[in-house]
């Protein structure tokens, strides 16, 4: 592709790429830092766009799962190269990644759905996005059976057949970087000390992240959001799947407010793969 008579090369980025990443994430409103794009990095792939001077202009990353599913994220185009397709191409560099047997997920903005709809994307669901500025604890009810302590080594692979259930594929890859991204990780065990449950916390330039949730209720879930944010002085966002009306409530009176409500969006299905209905928070819009 030429860009004023200059040649834009469409390209896979690496570790030597992550300030510009960083540049371009700024450039539209975003707070990747350098950590969430190392992690994105380690589990997956990204490319983009550079121009003649070797600066980043567009970009777009692929996460494959374990399986038969991978998603989709971090599809930025700089406002002075808006026009020219890039959003395009490199999606479908991603796309072209994976087999055609992949599903491919992703979690839209409202100016890309168009986009990803002519790549063959068709909304399966949605996601509320939360954000609060001040996170006031409630009474929560106390379980009885349940104990809930920080996370060990030696929890990895419950928490991992947990969450495939939960989320509707294995990603133990990206589960082991996001562990070792966290600033804080919990896990639930009930009476037998069998781990039922888990969360995490990323802390970012701008925001606390909660998720990925997996918890048997929304009690639970909402002892965990308690454990990880109590202490935090500042602003926290949980990203929280459809039909989870309970986890909701408590979040409206702990102080978060309900900013956006983003579609699901995926392609080669018709729906998502099978859930088990215990995933109360996403890790990231851009991890699904």
């Amino acid at each position: 592709m030429r860009e004023d008579g200059k040649t834009l090369d469409l390209v896979e980025f690496d570790k030597q790429d992550v300030l510009g990443l960083i540049e371009l994430s700024a450039s539209v409103g975003w707070d990747y830092d350098e950590h969430e794009i190392r992690t994105v990095m380690s589990s997956g792939k990204i490319y983009g766009h550079k121009n003649a001077v070797g600066k980043i202009v567009s970009s777009a990353a692929i996460i494959p799962y374990d399986t038969e599913l991978a998603s989709v994220g971090m599809v930025i185009v700089n406002e002075e190269y808006r026009g020219l397709g890039l959003g395009k191409k490199t999606t479908q560099k991603c796309i072209n990644s994976v087999s055609q047997n992949t599903s491919i997920m992703l979690i839209s903005t409202i100016d890309g759905r168009p986009l990803y709809e002519s790549l063959g994307f068709n909304v399966v669901d949605h996601v509320h996005k939360y954000l609060s500025d001040n996170y006031i604890p409630t009474e929560l009810f106390i379980h009885r059976v349940i104990t809930i302590e920080e996370y060990c080594e030696n929890d990895i692979e419950e928490i991992i057949e947990l969450d495939s259930a939960a989320f509707g594929d294995k990603r133990r890859k990206f589960l082991l970087n996001r562990i070792n991204q966290s600033k804080k990780c919990l896990v639930v065990r009930d009476l037998k000390g069998k781990i039922i449950g888990f969360a995490l916390s990323i802390l970012g330039p701008i925001n606390l992240l909660v998720g990925p949730i997996v918890a048997p209720d929304p009690q639970t879930a909402a002892l965990l959001i308690d454990g990880l944010v109590r202490n935090y002085q500042g602003r926290i966002r949980i990203d929280v799947p459809s039909n989870n009306e309970e986890l909701m409530l408590f979040l409206e009176k702990s102080g978060f407010r309900e900013v956006s409500n983003p579609p699901l969006m995926i392609k080669n299905s018709s729906k998502m793969p099978y859930r088990n209905k215990k995933l109360f928070a996403i890790a990231a819009q851009i991890f699904g």
